[in-house]
């Protein structure tokens, strides 16, 4: 396929909400269409443009399934899907030209990098009251154990796990030379969580005809739900504020504390993170004094790769170093600052003014008094899932003369950081607070583009903002304001409008059908 260059395009998305875009199948054209792309979704942020044509989805290749085989392979992706594209003229030339689209050797770009080779991939799973949700199979003459009957949104599914995956390791450990009883006695005994390294037939068979035995090293981790943090600090008048300790018992050295307002604050370091590397060389077996000679020679600039408890745990468990992370990202530029982070260009809507994307890529403190009718807000959530967003705020109430929207996503309450608490966690810091409550929130967009860029969402990020940005409120007068109070528990519920069902377009041919992704 010289000269057509597929586009890779990984979406992610958070439980209730949509790819943005619809995929449809028209007459009187050829392939599966993007359409419909939603300004500011998930879609449009990774490059889909309309018109693009979806060739593989998660390295299958689509483009002679039907419409509702397509539908079914991205809704089983859970909440994240690669996919491959290709643009609208470069397709109609290719197949009016009748090249192969599904050639395995055409190489794929993604943002006019050639794409690397498919890797496996790791999986942690934490089992829930009905199991992992998933078997195992063995087929006769042929060597290991494969996944079978993944249950469509349960444990094993929404971890990445698909069927006919080849199971290699299970917490680190090979099991390819495992008979099948051994290998379920692994996971019975790993208690309440497992890690496995898998592989689909496609990399297995590229390592084979390469004769390399696949391992942990050769992993992909985005399937993790836990990331390792990369913090890039500049040296402050008084150092980057942070206290270095070397934990007795514990592997490695970890953060045990922060200056308010230091740049290691600033940056997103938390009390009794991991250090594992400086300036992308790893600590691990180093001495006190050697890491902390390590950071003095950054100079002004220094960049740490660091891992939380829950972080660190999934790792260890799955006996692989958090460098892993770092390795595969190496050749991306580094996270940006948030200075940096607003000046770059905004791939939705490029003509947008600096000063005002700078507006817009900012959060919001909001400050109110609670009313004699509560604050006029709701604070939703998903059952089992961490994160937090407004829904109900009552025009001309509290919450909303202090600046909340509905759908703002909430990262801080007086202070604290809730962005991985449950909803019941969350009610509680705002039940605790008394008469006065504190929020720090971003617009769901606004929200998105920052984690996209690898910048912490902080009250530091208002440091030199205008007003606008700080919402507050004078103690209100007691109003008759009929609404919900925000310290009631409500019982979480899917964001609305989210879950919007499959379509027939009225305005298109009978032959033209679209769903929404």
């Amino acid at each position: 396929m010289a000269g057509y260059k597929p586009k890779v395009i990984s979406l992610t998305k958070r439980p209730g909400q949509t790819f943005g875009f619809y995929l449809r199948v028209e007459h009187g054209e050829d392939g599966h269409l993007i359409r419909c792309l939603e300004m500011g979704g998930p879609a449009e942020l990774a490059g889909m443009k309309d018109g693009d044509r979806v060739l593989r989805v998660n390295g299958a290749f689509v483009d002679g399934l039907s419409h509702s085989e397509v539908v079914d392979l991205v809704r089983n992706s859970g909440v994240s899907v690669i996919f491959h594209t290709l643009d609208e003229a470069s397709y109609k030339q290719a197949k009016a030209q009748g090249v192969n689209l599904s050639d395995p050797h055409n190489t794929p770009v993604a943002n006019g990098v050639a794409k690397q080779v498919q890797k496996p991939k790791l999986c942690y799973l934490v089992k829930s009251s009905s199991g992992y949700g998933f078997s195992l199979l063995s087929i006769k003459g042929e060597k290991g154990l494969f996944m079978a009957e993944v249950i469509s949104g349960k444990v094993a599914d929404r971890a990445g796990v698909k069927v006919n995956d080849r199971l290699l390791e299970v917490n680190g450990e090979n099991v390819e030379n495992s008979t099948h009883e051994q290998v379920v006695d692994k996971i019975k005994m790993a208690d309440s969580s497992i890690v496995l390294l898998l592989s689909d037939e496609e990399t297995l068979r590229y390592y084979q005809n390469k004769h390399t035995k696949i391992g942990a090293s050769l992993a992909t981790t985005e399937y993790l739900p836990y990331k390792p943090r990369i913090i890039n600090m500049t040296k402050g008048p008084d150092g980057y504020g942070f206290l270095l300790k070397e934990e007795p018992n514990h592997r490695g050295k970890a953060i045990i504390s922060y200056l308010l307002c230091s740049p290691a604050e600033k940056a997103g370091l938390k009390d009794m993170d991991r250090l594992v590397a400086v300036d992308g060389k790893e600590v691990d077996g180093c001495s006190h004094e050697q890491v902390v000679e390590r950071i003095r020679q950054s100079g002004n600039k220094c960049c740490l790769l660091v891992v939380d408890k829950d972080t660190d745990h999934m790792y260890k468990q799955g006996k692989v170093s958090p460098m892993l992370f770092w390795e595969e990202r190496k050749e991306c530029i580094s996270p940006p600052s948030y200075t940096e982070a607003i000046n770059l260009p905004a791939p939705v809507r490029p003509s947008i003014p600096v000063q005002e994307r700078e507006e817009e890529l900012k959060p919001k403190l909001c400050k109110m008094e609670k009313g004699a009718a509560g604050y006029g807000f709701h604070l939703n959530g998903i059952q089992g899932v961490c994160g937090q967003y407004i829904k109900e705020v009552v025009k001309g109430g509290v919450a909303d003369r202090a600046g909340l929207e509905d759908n703002d996503i909430v990262v801080e309450v007086n202070g604290v950081n809730v962005e991985q608490s449950s909803h019941e966690e969350a009610v509680a810091l705002i039940r605790s607070s008394g008469n006065s409550l504190e929020m720090l929130v971003a617009k769901e967009s606004v929200y998105d583009q920052l984690k996209a860029k690898g910048v912490s969402i902080t009250r530091l990020l208002l440091g030199e903002t205008s007003n606008v940005q700080v919402h507050s409120v004078d103690t209100p007068q007691a109003r008759k304001e009929r609404h919900e109070e925000a310290d009631r528990p409500e019982t979480p519920t899917l964001k609305p409008g989210r879950e919007r069902s499959a379509s027939v377009s009225s305005s298109s041919s009978q032959d033209s059908v679209d769903e929404r992704l």
